[in-house]
């Protein structure tokens, strides 16, 4: 009898256990694999894109962005690594080109889809989390962004479109660091040039950057990092790092 009791309270206790903890009987989870795949080339529309195409561009050099063995989105251009876990790369956007009332022709599939540059994206390759950055003042018309560790520099228009600055915005900063205006913009001029800025160089220490505007000197600005950092959550929840606020001008 005193043995039959005992082995009923031993039972009892481990079913109180399962019951009370089932995560600690629950499989382990599996990381995220996140990564780029293989380059291919697609029929590149210049009409209507904003971000433009140089003289010769005919085809967009395009990768997939693949999570877990799924297509999250479609990217073009160079990756930047910003740590060992988080990256920012561009987005390439497929585009529906047909017009109201356009019909296809030779029973073609509806929809005239085209290939144009789109927005930077912000991955993380731990949880997999995919965020689309709001650089301040960024244009993708004039705007090229040359990335140093969390940093981004690029000339960008103002809201007004009629002045250029000097932007260097850091992932996790609400506010630019630097806001500089070079020169007035008048895309209508045929003394304008483009592109607006020939490129943008860094410097490690101390840590400056030079921007190149078209036709006039190199302008060179020290930068002196802001107290935000760039977190990055270790759960699947984790939240986007708050995107830079606009300039003002």
């Amino acid at each position: 009898m005193l043995e039959r009791r005992i082995i009923g309270f031993a039972v009892g206790i481990l079913g109180a256990m399962l019951a009370l903890s089932p995560h600690c009987f629950a499989a382990a989870k599996k990381p995220h694999v996140v990564g780029l795949g293989a380059v291919k080339k697609v029929a590149y529309s210049k009409a209507g894109d904003p971000s433009g195409a140089l003289a010769s561009e005919e085809t967009l050099r395009i990768r997939p962005l693949i999570a877990d063995g799924a297509l999250k989105e479609w990217t073009t251009g160079e990756a930047h690594d910003v740590t060992d876990r988080s990256f920012v790369v561009r987005r390439a956007v497929r585009l529906n080109d047909e017009l109201p009332g356009e019909k296809p022709a030779g029973g073609a599939p509806r929809g005239h889809w085209v290939w144009q540059r789109g927005p930077w994206l912000l991955i993380d390759r731990v949880t997999g989390h995919v965020a689309v950055l709001k650089l301040p003042d960024y244009d993708p018309g004039v705007s090229q962004v040359s990335w140093f560790r969390d940093f981004g520099a690029y000339c960008g228009l103002t809201s007004s479109g009629k002045s250029v600055y000097a932007i260097v915005a850091q992932l996790a900063a609400r506010r630019p660091l630097l806001a500089k205006k070079l020169e007035a913009f008048a895309p209508d001029l045929k003394e304008q040039v483009d592109p607006v800025c020939a490129g943008t160089e860094w410097q490690r220490e101390p840590l400056r950057v030079t921007f190149h505007p078209a036709g006039r000197e190199p302008a060179s600005f020290a930068v002196v990092p802001g107290s935000a950092m760039l977190v990055e959550d270790a759960s699947d929840e984790s939240e986007a790092a708050a995107p830079p606020a606009k300039a003002n001008e």
